[in-house]
């Protein structure tokens, strides 16, 4: 079966109004349809679209205090990646990130490769050093 048959496309009436937005993980056409299952984030590609312009998730995953010295260890962008979607939508414990899990549009907009397990990310950030994780995210909060 061909990835077409597997996920047939949903034709867009003339009527809708679609846009390309450049994100993080490439150009996205972004449409509106009332009856359509999306991302609970729908507005994230435009999020995504300004961190692109900015470079300012780029520069908060690049400088990070988070190091991995094994091979298995999960990408460091998938694990703040991971951190950075929770934290829209509002979760406030590590349990909520498994809802995440199911969406299937938010990470690749930020050009992530998955969405890490709550224990996965509990475990990533016990690894930063308090004081280096407090100065980068100091110096982060004065990127202009």
């Amino acid at each position: 079966m061909g990835e077409a048959e597997k996920h047939p496309q949903k034709a867009i009436p003339a009527a809708v109004q679609t846009m390309i937005v450049d994100t993080l993980g490439g150009r996205i056409q972004v449409s509106w349809d009332q009856e359509s299952a999306a991302t609970p984030m729908g507005q994230m590609v435009f999020f995504a679209a300004y961190l692109e312009t900015t470079g300012l998730f780029d520069t908060w995953v690049e400088e990070s205090p988070l190091h991995y010295t094994s091979p298995n260890a999960p990408q460091k962008r998938d694990v703040l990646g991971t951190l950075f979607l929770s934290i829209l939508a509002g979760h406030r414990r590590y349990a909520h990130v498994t809802a995440l899990r199911s969406d299937g549009v938010s990470p690749n907009i930020l050009g992530m490769g998955k969405i890490v397990s709550e224990d996965a990310l509990r475990r990533a950030l016990g690894k930063i050093p308090e004081a280096e994780g407090t100065e980068w995210m100091r110096v982060s909060d004065n990127i202009e």
